[in-house]
């Protein structure tokens, strides 16, 4: 799984599908570069918390990427996980369902 590293990657998801819980936002754009791998972007405001709490949630996403996006997540596609306020407290399974729940829901 390759990681989005580049301002204009994460620009062009904020134009793809977006599906809100109630952790983390989920944004899903399709690259259409023959590259089957998905790729994982991960972004946390400054709105959620001090260092240590975004620190936190973006190891959590990194973990929830790992163990679920080479699965479920869209072949050839941009994935980027905005973090909201809820997430830091949200146990790390219900985290793990609201993303399952939604790449379904932007699968169809």
């Amino acid at each position: 799984m390759g990681k989005l590293t580049r301002r204009a990657d994460y620009l062009a998801a904020n134009g793809g599908k977006r599906t809100p819980t109630p952790g983390f936002i989920l944004l899903v754009r399709p690259r259409n570069d023959g590259d089957q791998r998905p790729r994982i972007g991960i972004t946390v405001s400054k709105k959620v918390g001090g260092a240590v709490v975004r620190n936190r949630m973006k190891r959590r996403f990194r973990e929830l990427a790992r163990l679920i996006l080479p699965d479920e997540g869209l072949a050839g596609a941009d994935h980027v996980l905005i973090g909201r306020a809820g997430g830091i407290d949200r146990p790390f399974s219900l985290l793990a369902d609201d993303l399952r729940r939604a790449l379904a829901k932007l699968a169809r």
